[in-house]
């Protein structure tokens, strides 16, 4: 069962698809929706619809596709109550991820994400395509890796942070809590919790 109907909730079905995971259907709050089909799966209800719910954990499982924090927190806090389940992974099968990697739970991995060696991806993490975390990179809970990223050797990227796509992050460096990397940065410093940096080096911005 697929929470959500957005891009990510459709590049989730076809990695589903691609590992010969049948997708039992979508959950949403956008109530025009429901009843339709995507992707020939149908749309069926809303995402705190107990009629569907009964099944996760029981005939299916559930996976989290909400890129929004907030809305992905309470889905998850919701699932873990409820039926007392943690979401799964998607893992696109053409990722390449070392074996001694950690992945932890309900994670989306698309298409030529590259995971290196004794690497760690918390829960509930967005990696978009090509995406490239070399040997011992961290990253914490809800964080958001954009196409294209690469993260090196030794970096670390707290919970929550978004990264924009194709930027840098160079070895060591740390990305700090709800921090925010613009697209196509090259990040050379720490960044402290709650900052936006943009730019090549990347500089704060200020709101």
């Amino acid at each position: 069962m697929i929470f959500g109907v957005n891009p990510i909730a459709r590049a989730a079905k076809a990695i589903f698809d691609s590992n010969e995971i049948l997708t039992y259907g979508f959950l949403t709050d956008e109530e025009n929706l429901i009843g339709e089909e995507i992707n020939e799966a149908a749309v069926l209800g809303k995402m705190e619809d107990d009629g569907y719910l009964k099944f996760i954990g029981k005939k299916c499982e559930a996976f989290v596709a909400v890129d929004e924090n907030k809305v992905r927190k309470h889905i998850v806090h919701m699932l873990k109550k409820k039926r007392k389940v943690m979401p799964v992974n998607a893992i696109h099968q053409h990722a390449q991820i070392a074996p001694s990697a950690i992945i932890k739970h309900g994670n989306f991995i698309n298409a030529g994400v590259i995971i290196g060696h004794e690497s760690e991806i918390g829960n509930y993490c967005l990696i978009h395509t090509g995406a490239i975390l070399e040997i011992d990179s961290e990253i914490g809970d809800f964080v958001q890796i954009g196409a294209g990223t690469i993260v090196n050797a030794g970096a670390k990227i707290e919970d929550e942070a978004f990264i924009g796509a194709g930027s840098l992050i160079v070895g060591g460096v740390k990305i700090g809590k709800g921090a925010r990397v613009g697209a196509g940065s090259v990040v050379i410093a720490d960044v402290e919790d709650g900052q936006t940096v943009f730019g090549n080096p990347a500089q704060v911005v200020n709101h």
